[in-house]
C-alpha cells in the first residue's frame, strides 16, 4: 500500500472495496451452491430437463435467502423468507 500512517489512503480505501466485493462473490458462489435447482440467473448442468431447460424446484426453493454473518472462519446461516404469489403462477421457462 502507497501512502504514510495519518494520511488519508484512498488506495487503502480501494484495496478494502475489493476486500468486500470477495466476500460478497464468496457468499454469492455460497448461495448458487445451496439451491440445487436451475433457475432465473443461474443454470446449473445437473439440474436440467432432457431438453436442456433449467430445471426448478419450486417446491423446496421458493424462498428469498438472507445470509446471516456469523464471524471470520464461520459459515453464514441461512435465514428463508417465503415467497408467495396471489396473482402470478410460477412456470418454468423455455427459451426454445
Amino acid at each position: 500500500m502507497t501512502g504514510e500512517g495519518g494520511d488519508f489512503n484512498q488506495a487503502l480505501e480501494y484495496a478494502g472495496r475489493v476486500a468486500d466485493f470477495m466476500e460478497f462473490a464468496e457468499l454469492l458462489c455460497t448461495d448458487a451452491l445451496h439451491r440445487r435447482e436451475s433457475c432465473g440467473g443461474h443454470f446449473r448442468e445437473e439440474f436440467q430437463t432432457a431438453d436442456g431447460e433449467a430445471k426448478r424446484d419450486d417446491e423446496n426453493f421458493s424462498y428469498v435467502a438472507a445470509w446471516e454473518y456469523q464471524g471470520k472462519d464461520k459459515a453464514p446461516v441461512l435465514h428463508k423468507e417465503p415467497l408467495i404469489y396471489e396473482e402470478v403462477h410460477m412456470s418454468m421457462r423455455s427459451y426454445k
